[in-house]
């Protein structure tokens, strides 16, 4: 019997029996983790309320044998709420909308339970951050956040030099199974021609110019938007059930 203690955000909760719940997270010293939260549906639970999704806790496991990750699920024991996202996410919809998309994201590219996933986690309690306080428009936030994730887990898009021969860019061509943008001589079938002015958004939202990503045209937002889901649905090999949602919106 071990005690454990993290912090992290809630990705999701499952219902479980007639009171309890599947509280899935993804924490700064072992990854994605789920655990049971007992009798947090009842309606008298404080402990339940701070354990909803978007929420960024301090939360105290308790886990038989020495290791929180193991044969079963561990206990949610105590939780602290460090900052309540969700006030500022759930109540607009632009907002509530991505943030879920960014939830999903997290938990696609944190697939073993157990393991640290520590850059992942900053971007996502900066994310969160960033939605909750308004500072920017939500899509924009999540197309960086969306990004930004595929960098850290080795899938960085190239939106100027060559992606296959590294001849410098800006380049014309944008190719999703390349790596991104492409000059005509590595062009592949597929690749795309985007805007001169949609390639420099992207590259300002990776790279966190937020001053130029506010600065730019509707037209270079939709488009990025389009080549970002695109690249990421390639390298997650099936589409985030959410991110139908933030289009439509």
């Amino acid at each position: 019997m071990s005690l454990f203690r993290d912090d992290g955000i809630v990705l999701r909760t499952q219902k479980l029996g007639e009171a309890d719940r599947i509280i899935t997270l993804l924490t700064r010293g072992h990854g994605r983790v789920r655990a049971v939260a007992r009798g947090v549906r009842r309606t008298k639970s404080k402990f339940g309320a701070r354990l909803e999704p978007f929420s960024h806790v301090d939360v105290q496991f308790f886990a038989r044998g020495s290791e929180l990750v193991g044969r079963g699920l561990p206990l949610c024991t105590q939780s602290e709420t460090i900052a309540p996202y969700g006030g500022g996410i759930v109540a607009d919809y632009a907002r509530y909308t991505a943030g879920t998309a960014m939830l999903e994201t997290a938990e696609r590219f944190t697939d073993h339970e157990g393991e640290p996933a520590v850059q992942q986690y900053l971007l996502l309690v900066g994310a969160l951050r960033t939605l909750a306080r308004g500072e920017h428009a939500p899509h924009l936030v999540l197309d960086a956040f969306l990004l930004r994730s595929l960098a850290v887990n080795g899938y960085a898009p190239s939106f100027g030099d060559c992606a296959k021969c590294g001849m410098p860019g800006p380049n014309r061509f944008f190719s999703v199974a390349s790596g991104g943008s492409v000059c005509a001589d590595c062009r592949v079938p597929g690749s795309v021609v985007p805007s001169p002015g949609t390639l420099v958004l992207l590259g300002a939202l990776l790279t966190g110019d937020w001053e130029t990503a506010d600065a730019a045209e509707a037209r270079y937002v939709r488009e990025g938007s389009g080549l970002v889901s695109a690249y990421l649905h390639w390298h997650l090999e099936r589409g985030l059930r959410s991110l139908r949602y933030v289009e439509k919106s």
